[in-house]
C-alpha cells in the first residue's frame, strides 16, 4: 500500500535537525515551483520557528500569485440526505444520533437549486451520507439529473462535484456519465489506528478500499479527484505527509495528482465533544498546513469552507486558498425553513455565516476577483489537460476573463449599487494590470449580451 507508516514516521524523524540555511534552499526550491520531496515537505513541517514561518508564508504567497492571481472560486454544498449506515465518531449524521432522517424529493431539490441559484450560485458540491438502501446511487445519479435539469430566472447551476462514499468502479462511471465535476472524498485520516477508532463497526471503517477510492475513480476515467484529511483526528504532521505520498501515488500510476485538496478542521457536531479529540489544530499550525501545501504542490487548489471563521479564511486566501464556500448551510433541506421537519442537524457547525453577498463585497475590497467559473469543466480542460496548462502559465489567459465575466453575471443578476460599482472598479484595474485591451473589449460584449438575457458565456 502507497501509505507507509513506518516510512512517514521515519521521514518526520529525519525532518527534525534542520536549519535555517536548509529551510532556504527548500524555499528557493520551492519558489520555482519544482514541487518538493518528501523530505523536504518534512523539513518544513517540523521547523516551526519565527523565522522559518515568515519566509514560507511569504513564498507561498508568492507561488499563490503567481498561479492563480487574485482569482477566488465560489461555491456552495448542497446536502440532499442525511441517511447513514456509519457510526464516525467525528459526524453529525452518525447513525447513533437520533433524529428524524430525510432524504430531499425532486420537489425539494429543485427548491434547494433555485435559493443556490438565487444566491449566485452556479458551482455546487453534492453531499450525502453512505446508505447503500436509503440513498443509493441510482438517488444521487437522479438528484444530479435534476440538479443540473433545474432552470431559474437567471439561469442554472453549471457544474456539480459530487462527494460521496468510496463505491465501486461500475458506480463511478455512472457519476462520469452524468458529467460531474470534481469527485470529492476525504480520507479524513492516514493514520490507520486513529481511522479504524473514530470509524467503528461501519462501511466506513474499511481503510484500504476508502484509500483507494481514486484509483477506483481514475478507472471509470474521473479524471479530477480532490482529496483532504479532517485535521484534527490525527498529529496534523502524518497527515501532511501522508497527502504528499496520496498524491504522488496518483501522479505516478494515473499521470495527476488531486486537481483539489480540502482542509476541514474538525468542528463541533452533534453528538460529539471537541475535549475527546487531543490532536485539534492551532490557528497557527493551521495557516502553516496551508503554506506548506501550496510549496509541496504548488499547481493543486485549495479549498476552504465555512468551517473555518471569517478572519481565518481572509488570512490564508494570501497562503494559497483558492477556493471558498459562501453562504453554507450543511444540513438536508437547509436553504429552506426546516421547521415543518423537527430537529434539524448539520453535518457540523459552520464558523462563518455572511452571506455570499457579504463575503464578495469583502473579497473584492481585499484585492481578489471572486469567480464563478465553469469553463475548464465544459471544456474539457480537466486532469492531466489542466495541469499542463496551469504549469505553462497559459491558464490566466481562461481563467482571468472568465472570472471577470462570471463576476459581471453576478452583479448584474444579484449585485447591489456598491457591488456594481466595485466591480466596475475591479474590471478597470485589471484590465490596466493584465495591460490587455481585448479583456475590457470582451467584458463590453459580455455586458451587452447578459444585458440581452445570454447566459454561460465564457472562453
Amino acid at each position: 500500500m502507497f501509505i507507509n507508516h513506518d516510512y512517514i514516521e521515519d521521514i518526520l524523524e529525519q525532518g527534525k535537525e534542520t536549519s535555517m540555511d536548509e529551510i532556504h534552499e527548500i524555499l528557493k526550491k520551492a519558489r520555482s515551483k519544482q514541487g518538493l520531496t518528501h523530505l523536504e515537505v518534512a523539513k518544513l513541517i517540523q521547523t516551526d520557528t519565527e523565522e522559518a514561518n515568515e519566509a514560507i508564508f511569504k513564498i507561498a504567497g508568492e507561488i499563490k500569485q503567481e498561479i492563480y492571481g487574485n482569482r477566488v472560486v465560489i461555491f456552495a454544498p448542497l446536502y440532499v440526505s442525511n441517511y447513514c449506515v456509519n457510526s464516525c465518531t467525528y459526524c453529525g449524521y452518525g447513525r447513533d444520533n437520533d433524529f428524524k432522517r430525510r432524504k430531499l424529493t425532486d420537489a425539494e431539490i429543485q427548491e434547494e437549486v433555485k435559493l443556490l441559484e438565487s444566491m449566485g450560485h452556479k458551482r455546487i458540491a453534492l453531499e450525502v451520507g453512505e446508505d447503500p438502501v436509503n440513498c443509493d446511487i441510482d438517488y444521487v445519479c437522479h438528484a444530479i439529473d435534476t440538479i443540473y435539469a433545474t432552470e431559474n430566472k437567471n439561469g442554472n447551476i453549471r457544474r456539480i462535484n459530487v462527494n460521496i462514499a468510496a463505491t465501486t468502479v461500475e458506480e463511478y462511471k455512472m457519476l462520469k456519465e452524468r458529467e460531474i465535476g470534481t469527485y470529492i472524498l476525504f480520507q479524513e485520516t492516514y493514520h490507520k489506528p486513529t481511522y479504524e477508532q473514530v470509524h467503528p463497526k461501519c462501511l466506513k471503517g474499511d481503510y484500504d478500499y476508502h484509500l483507494t477510492a481514486f484509483d477506483r475513480a481514475m478507472q471509470a476515467d474521473i479524471d479530477d479527484v480532490g482529496g483532504g484529511v479532517l485535521f484534527g483526528l490525527a498529529d496534523y504532521k502524518f497527515e501532511l505527509m501522508g497527502l504528499m505520498l496520496h498524491n504522488d501515488h496518483l501522479e505516478e500510476a494515473f499521470g495527476v495528482g488531486f486537481h483539489t485538496i480540502s482542509v476541514p478542521r474538525l468542528q463541533k457536531a452533534e453528538g460529539m465533544n471537541l475535549s475527546d479529540y487531543p490532536n485539534l489544530v492551532t490557528d497557527d499550525e493551521f495557516k502553516r498546513i496551508v503554506a506548506i501545501i501550496r510549496l509541496a504542490v504548488p499547481f493543486t487548489g485549495i479549498i476552504l469552507s465555512t468551517r473555518e471563521s471569517a478572519g481565518m479564511r481572509k488570512e490564508v486566501l494570501n497562503y494559497g486558498v483558492s477556493q471558498v464556500s459562501a453562504g453554507s448551510c450543511t444540513g438536508v433541506g437547509g436553504y429552506k425553513e426546516e421547521a415543518e421537519f423537527g430537529k434539524k442537524v448539520d453535518q457540523f457547525e459552520v464558523a462563518d455565516h455572511r452571506t455570499p453577498l457579504e463575503i464578495i463585497k469583502e473579497l473584492l475590497r481585499d484585492g481578489f476577483i471572486p469567480s464563478y467559473c465553469t469553463a475548464c469543466y465544459r471544456s474539457g480542460r480537466t486532469g492531466d489537460r489542466f495541469m499542463r496548462l496551469a504549469k505553462s502559465g497559459q491558464i490566466h489567459n481562461v481563467c482571468q476573463p472568465n472570472a471577470l465575466m462570471t463576476l459581471q453575471e453576478f452583479a448584474l443578476d444579484y449585485g447591489d449599487t456598491e457591488l456594481k460599482e466595485l466591480v466596475e472598479n475591479v474590471i478597470n484595474k485589471e484590465v490596466v494590470n493584465i495591460g490587455k485591451a481585448n479583456i475590457k473589449e470582451l467584458t463590453q460584449v459580455n455586458l451587452e449580451k447578459i444585458k440581452n438575457g445570454e447566459r454561460d458565456l465564457y472562453v
